[in-house]
């Protein structure tokens, strides 16, 4: 467990509207997401079942934070700790203001590992802000919100939204909109992720991607993405070809290695295996459960399988 307790800002939020009372507290899970799913770089994403806690309470001054879980000791502990400064973006984008807050996070995404755990941080923080200024904020400036603090709309759209999401972005001479859109999901697909020691850097990964692709790699991805829509709705037989990719994977790969021979040994089974995002997890889609054989391989070599299911996006289990 770690905790801090600083001055904080002098009011959280916005003071140009009402200010919330001493005591008021909310409880958002807020669900784990897998971004790309093969094809859909930037553009795919999935709520995962694994849950991060966050509670919010507003106090007299200042801000008060608690870690456990995944992270703890890891994460900064000051106010420049990610679900803080969503809850005082949530705060200001309502109008609302606070005295001060104390957050206590229980974390079980893991970080640094491609389930999106930054998305979740955010997405957690607006979630709260908004459940303690009893819902001003729509789903849709929830997605804005929260992919304003990713750059991108994949993880945090599927995190707030639930399910499989479709992501894009839009840009003008105002500023960029980031928008999203739940799709409907054969129910009988699941997830399963096999979710390494060792962590990776987006930013790292991101770095071996091209300034551009050859253009029958572009036409590939685009058919792959097309068939997916297919594959989740109803014809998850076509899930191993539709999570097929040419724009991200193997520019990635000589920074995955373990991730990338995973993959490949999964593929070779017929199985609908990609990278998790930026990596290192591996990603399975499809209507059974891994083969006890490769589970079994996958733990005697330090990998962590776990088997999920494709979660609605994040929501206020308590208020006081």
């Amino acid at each position: 467990m770690s905790g801090v307790t600083g001055s904080g800002p002098e009011v959280f939020g916005s003071s140009g509207g009402r200010i919330l009372p001493v005591g008021k507290s909310v409880t958002v899970e807020v669900p784990a997401s897998s971004a790309n799913l093969g094809p859909g770089f930037d553009a795919l994403g999935v709520a995962l079942g694994l849950y991060d806690s966050i509670t919010v309470t507003i106090i007299e001054s200042g801000l008060e934070l608690e870690v456990t879980g995944e992270g703890a000791g890891e994460v900064p502990e000051d106010a420049s700790h990610l679900v803080a400064k969503a809850v005082e973006a949530g705060l200001r984008a309502g109008g609302v203001g606070a005295p001060g807050v104390r957050i206590a996070c229980h974390n079980a995404i893991p970080h640094s590992r491609g389930l999106g755990s930054s998305a979740s941080a955010a997405v957690g923080g607006l979630v709260a802000a908004n459940g303690l200024m009893d819902s001003v904020l729509t789903t849709d400036h929830l997605v804005q919100l929260s992919s304003e603090f990713e750059g991108h709309p994949d993880n945090a759209a599927a995190s707030v939204l639930g399910g499989v999401v479709v992501s894009w972005t839009e840009r003008s001479a105002t500023g960029v909109t980031y928008r999203a859109v739940r799709m409907d999901v054969d129910p009988s697909i699941v997830a399963t992720v096999l979710v390494p020691s060792e962590t990776s850097s987006t930013a790292q990964t991101r770095g071996l991607l091209p300034a551009s692709v050859p253009h029958e790699d572009a036409a590939f991805n685009a058919s792959r993405a097309a068939l997916m829509s297919v594959a989740l709705g109803s014809r998850p037989e076509f899930l191993p070809a539709a999570t097929e990719d040419r724009l991200h994977q193997s520019y990635r790969a000589p920074a995955l290695k373990a991730t990338t021979r995973w993959i490949t040994r999964l593929r070779e089974r017929g199985l609908a295996a990609t990278v998790s995002g930026a990596g290192p997890t591996v990603l399975v889609l499809g209507t059974s459960r891994l083969p006890d054989d490769l589970r079994d391989l996958a733990e005697s070599e330090g990998w962590r399988a776990l088997d999920l299911q494709i979660a609605d996006g994040a929501q206020v289990v308590s208020t006081d």
